[in-house]
């Protein structure tokens, strides 16, 4: 356990027969992926149900900071943990794939599963990306945010155009062939506008 492992005892006849020494793979994107959410202003945290030494050895090896490892956490514990930094403020969002990640994934405010995980945890949470790769979740946080801001931005011109176009249109100063004309070129622009969602990721 020292050296990062997860130590199974095994017994035959309740006698002690050996034990199995277990150890994650971390993938090679994950570091990525976490440098990506501190870039987008949010701070990982890793709650584990793994032994101390294990968690802090993961959390050092993909960047996540040692007061954010919270270690032999059990399934209610990850739920008080969200309901904690819920409480403080915080808008949480969690990311797992096992049964016992189910309950936290429901109490967050986003829940993220994996596709590769349990059916209880894809149906505890709120969206489920297609793999089991962290950099599928903080690309899902990226293309919501692009997403926010473009449809933020197409209601900005859509009300724009609306409070500019009915004074003038009222008063008789607008063509009502020219004000069709521009009512069709506003929808053309909100579509040209959404579509730029199409070069994400390319």
């Amino acid at each position: 356990e020292a050296a990062g492992a997860t130590a199974v005892w095994v017994a035959i006849d309740g006698q002690l027969a050996g034990i199995v020494s277990l150890q994650d793979q971390i993938k090679d994107t994950s570091a990525q992926a976490i440098a990506d959410l501190k870039d987008m202003g949010i701070t990982p945290m890793l709650l584990t149900g793994d032994n101390e030494s294990v968690a802090r050895q993961v959390a050092a090896e993909v960047g996540i900071d040692p007061d954010d490892v919270f270690a032999g956490v059990r399934p209610e514990d990850k739920v008080d943990k969200v309901k904690e930094l819920q409480a403080a403020g915080k808008t949480v969002a969690m990311a797992g794939d096992g049964v016992n990640d189910a309950p936290a994934l429901a109490q967050a405010d986003l829940g993220i599963a994996m596709a590769s995980g349990t059916d209880v945890a894809r149906e505890a949470a709120d969206i489920t990306v297609m793999g089991s790769s962290l950099t599928q979740v903080s690309q899902s946080l990226q293309l919501s945010r692009k997403t926010l801001g473009i449809i933020r931005t197409n209601l900005f011109w859509a009300f724009a155009y609306n409070t500019a176009g009915i004074p003038i249109a009222a008063f008789g100063l607008l063509n009502p062939m020219f004000a069709g004309a521009a009512m069709a070129a506003s929808s053309v622009l909100v579509v040209l506008n959404s579509l730029r969602l199409t070069r994400f990721g390319r």
